[in-house]
């Protein structure tokens, strides 16, 4: 028996290798001699390097950066044989490199990630995937953009300072210095968010808060992306704020569009062609995915859905192995053979995120030992 494990990281307790890792434990101890290809897969955010680093080879690059803050950190990112960065924005200016205290996407920046693309530039790279996800900002690329060499100014003529709010008194923006391989390489940026970056449904308003931002932040936000995205117009851009993608991650979406000629695509999609995931699944005898949380809404671009989907357009059955499983009769009649929660018992968050790679290989086991019964029994 061939068998694929392909599941998506269990996000704050399992990397994508680790589930694969505790799935085949699991298999193994009832199907010791079936043939095992495990494929951690990502949907474009957070470990998603990593993932194309176990699949393709590649060296991994560090480099010291300016955090949201404007503070030194080392990021890395990584760089494939065909000329190809992947970088995940979240590495320089990630959520998770502030405490909640000091979260205030009027002044946070993106800095960093103009830093890691210009150091990609520099080591050769001609095509550069950007996992978008994750962000402590809120300044629609405007400090990625004052990285790689573009100059913004207010009325007064004096430059515009980092983060969002700044945007609010943009006048002119000046592209005469601006990165010389920037236009020549190939941006494909990994994303599943398609807000737009203004609006009701835009980057400020649906994603501020999480980022620190007040209610009355979140609208100024909202009016000074607006604004730059009026300016970007009038000095000859392409208007891409309404564009499905624009508001990912604080509007960097917008501004890899719009400054970048970037092609937004699903992150799944992206990581699933790198890696050769169809083949895989056409030459498995069963494919098992999972994530940390399996809903409705793993149909919309999650690894475990587009797994399914193409397990089922194979002809291939799919089992998921999840952490937790919301609404099981509706997820599992629709996309999956079998779905199993992996949790044994009700503890504390920590317990089972600490729990987690037992959990995973426990339930893995038991599904194979379902399996080798029903094979015993007929």
């Amino acid at each position: 028996m061939r068998i694929l494990i392909a599941p998506d990281s269990f996000k704050e307790s399992l990397e994508a290798l680790e589930v694969c890792c505790a799935i085949a434990s699991g298999f193994r101890q009832i199907f010791s001699d079936a043939n095992y290809t495990l494929l951690p897969m990502a949907d474009g955010g957070e470990g998603t390097s990593a993932v194309l680093s176990y699949a393709l080879g590649g060296r991994w690059k560090n480099v010291v950066v300016n955090d949201p803050l404007m503070r030194p950190i080392t990021a890395k990112y990584l760089l494939l044989e065909n000329k190809t960065a992947v970088i995940e924005i979240a590495q320089a200016c990630g959520l998770h490199l502030l405490t909640s205290e000091e979260r205030d996407p009027l002044i946070t920046s993106s800095y960093g990630v103009g830093e890691l693309i210009a150091d990609a530039l520099s080591e050769g790279a001609k095509r550069i995937i950007i996992g978008l996800g994750g962000s402590a900002t809120n300044d629609a690329g405007l400090g990625m953009l004052m990285a790689l060499g573009m100059r913004f100014y207010d009325d007064k003529g004096k430059p515009l300072t980092q983060g969002g709010s700044a945007l609010a008194n943009l006048k002119r923006i000046d592209n005469s210095k601006c990165h010389s391989k920037l236009l020549d390489t190939i941006f494909e940026v990994a994303c599943d968010v398609t807000n737009p970056l203004c609006g009701s449904s835009g980057a400020s308003v649906i994603f501020g808060p999480q980022k620190g931002g007040s209610s009355e932040q979140v609208a100024l936000l909202d009016k000074a992306l607006h604004r730059f995205a009026t300016v970007s117009k009038q000095h000859g851009y392409p208007d891409c704020q309404n564009i499905a993608g624009a508001g990912a991650a604080g509007g960097l979406g917008f501004a890899l569009m719009t400054f970048c000629a970037a092609h937004l695509t699903s992150g799944f999609e992206t990581v699933a062609e790198a890696v050769r995931l169809e083949a895989h699944i056409a030459n498995a005898d069963l494919i098992i995915t999972g994530e940390g949380r399996l809903d409705t809404q793993s149909a919309m671009g999650k690894v475990a859905g587009g797994i399914s989907q193409l397990a089922k357009a194979n002809g291939k059955p799919v089992i998921a192995i999840c952490g937790s499983v919301d609404k099981l009769n509706t997820v599992q009649s629709t996309q999956f053979d079998v779905v199993m929660p992996s949790i044994q018992k009700i503890d504390t968050i920590d317990q089972i995120f600490k729990d987690a790679y037992s959990n995973v290989e426990a339930t893995a086991r038991n599904i194979a030992a379902a399996i080798k019964l029903g094979q015993d029994t007929t």
